[in-house]
Formats: C-alpha cells, structure tokens, sequence
C-alpha cells in the first residue's frame, strides 16, 4: 500500500491519534486532510469564537506535522466529495476516521464509505478517539443506553481503556496535493475579545501545568466562581486537542479525590454522548416531557434580553452571563446558575438558553449543552421538579466574599460582601448611582409561577 488518507475531524492533534497511527503503520505516505464542511456552516455551529478557535487548532496541527516532514490539506465544501476528490488525486487506497457518535456524523460516515467503496477505497473508522469510552460501549441489559449517570459510571469506571498513542516521528506527504489557505483568527469578526488561544501545543501545556498544580484542590475548589479552579479543557476536548482518554490515564496516576472528581466529569461527557447517540431528537425536544408551556423568546423578549446582556439585577447570574460574553466560555457553576434562573425562575424555554449558549460558547458541544441545559430545566435524565439554584445564596455559597460578581461587574466593584449579591437592599439614593438594575422578577414569585406551570401539567 502506498497512501492512505487521514480525515481529521473533531480530533485536531498529533498525540494519541489511531487513525493517524494505523495509516502511517499501512502505508509509505499519507495525507492528513481536513474537510471544512459546509454542511457544518449550514447548520448554524459556524460561530465566530468556534470559527477563531478552529482556525488556531488547524494550524498547530499544520505546524506540528511540518515539524515532522508533512503538512496539513485543506479543502472546503461537501465532505464526501472532497475526501473522494483527494483520495482519487492521490490514488489512496484507504481513508482512516475517527468515529463520532452524533446523527449528523453517522450519516455522514455512511455516505462515506458509500462512495469510497464505489472507488474501491477502503474507509476504516477508529474508536476512542474524541471519547475515553465510545456511545455503545457501555450499555445496560435492558436498553440501548443508561439514563442514569450512576450506574453508567460504574460501567464506565470498569471499562479497559486502550493505552495512549505516541505522537508520529515522521509523516510524509505526496507531493503536490493541493490545498486551500488556512484561516486565522485575525479574519474572524465578532469574537469574544478574552477568547483563549487554540491548538494542541496550548492544551497539552494547560494539562502539564494544571496536573502539577490544579488536580489536587479540583475537588474541593472546582465550585469556587472567583477561584476558576476548573481545569479549562472543555475546548480541547471539543475540537479534540486533548485526548479523553489520555488525560483519564495521566489523571488517574496522579490519584488523590481531585483526580477521581475530574475523572467522573470526563464520564458526564461520555455518559451525554451515548444518551444523545441512542436518542438524537434530545438536541431539541424533552427527554422526559414535563408537558411544559414555557414562556417563548418572542412572549419573554425584555426578559431574554436582560439575561443575554447580564442585566437581571441578580448578580452572580449576570456576571456569569458577561464572561459568556467577554470570553466564550464560562464557568460551570455559572453555567448551571443561568440555566436554572432562566427556565426555572423566569420560565422560558430552555432551548432558548441552549442556543444562545452555542451562539457563544468556544466548546459549543451540542450533547453536553442540550442535556446539560435539559438536566437544568428539569427535562432531561434526571428531572427533579425541585432543583431551583437560589442565587442569591448560591453566590454567598460560590463568591462568598464577592470578587467573581466585581470581577465581571464593574458597577458594582465597590461593594463589599454580602450586599454585592444583593445590592436592592441598598438605600434608593445608592442604588440610582450604582447604574445596575432592579431584578426583572422577585424570586418567590419567579418560584411560583414555575410551581404553579407544573402542577398544571
């Protein structure tokens, strides 16, 4: 065999890459080729903190394997086409992939190896590539998936990972294989301006620097909005920098309760990727319908709108909502404290959260965001009517003295705590020269009407 090809996805990196692997141990050259998808575009996941993102991650990956005597193919357009289009130009025999378990990449993979089969190319496809454990690894005996993360991290916790892959010493390209420019985040408009730098030579240094110094206090701390303990990996992960599966192993030698607490969010990863897998219609309807009637974005304009722009008169919620903004990413309390003041408090659907939230977010990742937003809402796997964050003490709880709210506030930066979280409590003459709101709604009442819209369903 002389080529194969690489279609590099959502697995933008050099080190413990299978498929990259298998086609260098096959073949004397090989072409690492990436499809921008325009079905992708179409499809509305073409935001510009992504957009930037990607375009930092696709040249890392170009320089790493110039450093290594190959380079990065480019094509735009219809992904099929395009692989197809390369695979005959360089008379490759086989195209190598990493699976992917969402309904978009399976139908895409199908008509994949549809067409490569009809050039008589052989589509091979890697598990455990953007997953430690794929969808359909760990199943129940009764179902096709678990809709309880308990017992699917037991599974899960037992499951025999592959060992990681080492990087390639040496890839070689055929020559004259044409390709398209790379983008740069300089030609993208309408970024987050503190959006954090992509590739793999930036996550792998974040994972170096937080396994020495962040793992440790994760179990503790992973909570603390001012402290932003949190590891920061979700992008990688998102557009595959790291590998889930190496970071498992590198965390579980590290050991103590911080590894084993940032173990079991990788499993939550997993765990939305195989209920989305066997349930596809959860990116956009209830997975356990509560028969809402939630309040729609055009019935909740001036409400939607305070919250997108952090102007609720609740804090914490709109500091967490202006790093959304300002960064592309926020915090997962914060995540969790504008979801549930969202739907549960000002009673709009959480699909209106959800996209909003992938309008914006670096790691824009549709399962973790719609069941995520689900799991908040009360809809999803786990729907307890009472889970409602108060955020007024959930800030006292999480920003106990307030530097996380005049972080992202600067109205409010003079205000010690507790009243920085509630600063309606201030005399009238003080809170005019604050130029902060009134909350849109008081919380007992935001509370009732949740209450009283359930019990009529």
């Amino acid at each position: 065999m002389n080529v194969s090809l690489v279609l590099f996805t959502a697995d933008l990196r050099l080190h413990d890459h299978p498929p990259l692997c298998a086609a260098l141990e096959g073949a004397r050259q090989v072409v690492p080729l990436f499809v921008r998808d325009r079905a992708v575009d179409a499809a509305g996941f073409a935001v510009p903190n992504r957009l930037a993102f990607l375009a930092d991650c696709l040249r890392d990956l170009d320089a790493g394997l110039r450093e290594r005597g190959g380079r990065l193919v480019l094509r735009s357009g219809d992904l099929v086409e395009q692989v197809c289009r390369v695979a005959g130009e360089t008379e490759a025999d086989e195209v190598h992939l990493a699976a992917d378990g969402s309904t978009h990449a399976r139908h895409r993979e199908e008509r994949l190896r549809r067409a490569l089969e009809a050039d008589g190319v052989r589509l091979h496809v890697h598990d455990a590539v953007t997953t430690a454990v794929d969808p359909g690894a760990v199943t129940p005996g009764s179902s096709d998936h678990f809709a309880v993360f308990t017992p699917y991290f037991r599974h899960w916790s037992r499951w025999r990972l592959r060992e990681p892959l080492d990087a390639p010493r040496i890839v070689r390209v055929p020559d004259g294989v044409g390709s398209e420019d790379l983008p740069a985040r300089e030609g993208v408009r309408g970024l987050s301006p503190g959006l954090a730098a992509g590739g793999e030579r930036e996550g792998r240094e974040r994972v170096d620097s937080w396994l020495r110094h962040g793992i440790d206090a994760y179990e503790d701390r992973h909570d603390d909005l001012a402290g932003d303990a949190t590891s920061r990996f979700s992008p990688h992960l998102h557009f595959g920098t790291l590998s889930p599966v190496e970071l498992v192993h590198r965390a579980r030698r590290a050991g103590g309760p911080g590894a084993e607490a940032f173990v079991r969010q990788l499993a939550w990863r997993d765990f939305h990727r195989q209920v989305l897998a066997a349930r596809p219609d959860a990116a956009s309807t209830d997975y356990r319908t509560k028969r809402d009637r939630w309040r729609s974005e055009r019935t909740a304009r001036a409400d939607v709108d305070a919250w997108r722009e952090g102007r609720t008169g609740y804090p914490v919620v709109d500091a967490a909502m202006r790093q959304l903004r300002h960064e592309g990413w926020i915090h997962n309390r914060g995540r969790l404290l504008t979801a549930s003041f969202l739907t549960k408090t000002l009673y709009v659907d959480w699909r209106v959260g959800a996209r909003h939230f992938l309008d914006l977010l670096v790691d824009g990742d549709v399962a973790n965001n719609q069941l995520n937003w689900q799991w908040m809402a009360g809809t999803g796997t786990d729907s307890r009517p009472n889970r409602v964050l108060n955020p007024v003490t959930q800030a006292k709880r999480y920003d106990p003295d307030g530097a996380y709210v005049r972080r992202w506030l600067p109205e409010l930066e003079k205000l010690a705590a507790p009243v920085v979280h509630e600063p309606w409590k201030l005399p009238e003459a003080d809170r005019a020269a604050l130029d902060y709101p009134d909350p849109i709604v008081g919380l007992a009442a935001g509370l009732t009407r949740f209450r009283q819209a359930r019990e009529r369903t």
